[in-house]
Formats: structure tokens, C-alpha cells, sequence
């Protein structure tokens, strides 16, 4: 008996399920996808933080310190005088014009990376 079932099941193909055509380009439209939505959320990310400011304009934001939800004092220099202001989101108040100008430490991430490989 266990002869007649093995001679069976030995004479049954072996049934291979290959993807198809479809399947094969619906995963790969899935990966581009996902790939796609991954690059627009990171760009999202980078312009809601500032983590590549502009350098090209005559006003800079040189500092911003949040104070609330939707409150802040931002730094600016326009030309060669600096300015801070209080942006909320109704408006935006100056604060001060700034006699003296403030020094301030730029952060970019080429220096933070180079201050890292420096201490290893």
C-alpha cells in the first residue's frame, strides 16, 4: 500500500508557480512607489525644519527660537544690518533693529560631519 502511494504521488508533475508578467511589474510599480512617496516625504521634512537654508538672498534668517505652537523670534539681517522680529501666525512684529550685530554660529551639517570624524 505505501508502495502504490508513493508510486502516486511520484507520478503527479511537481507543479512550480512561477509570478507572472503582471504580478512581477505590479511589485515593481509598488517598490517605485513607495520609493517615490519616501523622497517626497524626506523633502517635506527637510523644508518644514530648514535643514538646507538658502544663502543666495539678500535677507537671511540667521536664528529662529520657537516660543509656542505657532510663535517665534527669528533673527534676520538684511544687507548688512540684523533685525529680530516676532512671527506669529497673524503677523509678524519688529522687535528690535539691532545696533550691534549678533554672531551667530553656523551649523551645517558638512561641519557637524567633519567635527564627528574629527573626534574618532
Amino acid at each position: 500500500m505505501i508502495a502504490l502511494l508513493s508510486l502516486a504521488a511520484s507520478a503527479e508533475p511537481a507543479i512550480t508557480k512561477e509570478p507572472t508578467s503582471a504580478a512581477t511589474l505590479a511589485s515593481m510599480m509598488g517598490g517605485l512607489v513607495l520609493v517615490l512617496l519616501l523622497i517626497f516625504a524626506l523633502a517635506y521634512i527637510v523644508r518644514k525644519l530648514n535643514l538646507a537654508p538658502s544663502n543666495n538672498g539678500t535677507v537671511k534668517m540667521l536664528a529662529s527660537t520657537p516660543l509656542g505652537a505657532k510663535e517665534k523670534l527669528v533673527l534676520v539681517e538684511v544687507g548688512k544690518q540684523q533685525y529680530l522680529l516676532g512671527v506669529s501666525s497673524q503677523q509678524i512684529s519688529l522687535i528690535d533693529k539691532l545696533d550691534d550685530p549678533v554672531e551667530v554660529e553656523v551649523h551645517t551639517f558638512a561641519s557637524k560631519l567633519k567635527q564627528a570624524s574629527a573626534k574618532q
